[in-house]
């Protein structure tokens, strides 16, 4: 297992009422310092966003995700906390906060492939679920003592 190395990551969560402790999972950061990787991924579901509270400035929050992407870059462009090095910039971004834009705890795990993580994850932790697409069977989980 010499091939595989240690990552954390994060589930990135847009928090639209922070007292109803509702959430959309809208990205992941994943840090893998051996491969020297952090990356922050976002994908933005608006209509999910929306059922939750009509109300919310997308843009603003389009704009506040985009520093996420840019912090895990890092560099002059991303301010002071650009410079930071990649283990620091990436503990920064997780730690908690209660504001509209939150992570959750970080994880972490092995992996050969950082880039392919962060891919498994967006697609287990973010996107809708296949079951949610019209081509998708739909399958009943009954709980028993529930209706029977």
């Amino acid at each position: 297992m010499r091939d595989h190395f240690t990552y954390e990551y994060a589930i990135i969560r847009v928090v639209p009422r922070v007292e109803r402790e509702e959430f959309v999972n809208v990205g992941v950061i994943v840090l893998c310092a051996a491969r020297k990787f952090l990356e922050a991924r976002i994908e933005l579901d608006e209509r999910r966003l929306m059922a939750i509270d009509s109300t919310l400035d997308v843009e603003s929050i389009r704009a506040h995700l985009a520093s996420i992407s840019a912090i895990c870059t890092g560099g002059e462009s991303a301010g002071p906390i650009g410079r930071l090095s990649q283990s620091e910039r990436f503990h920064w971004l997780v730690a908690p906060r209660s504001t509209i834009i939150q992570t959750s705890p970080a994880h972490t795990g092995r992996c050969k492939n950082p880039t392919a993580v962060l891919e498994r994850l967006l697609d287990t932790m973010v996107r809708p679920s296949r079951a949610e697409s019209p081509e998708a069977p739909t399958r009943l989980v009954r709980t028993p003592g529930c209706g029977e």
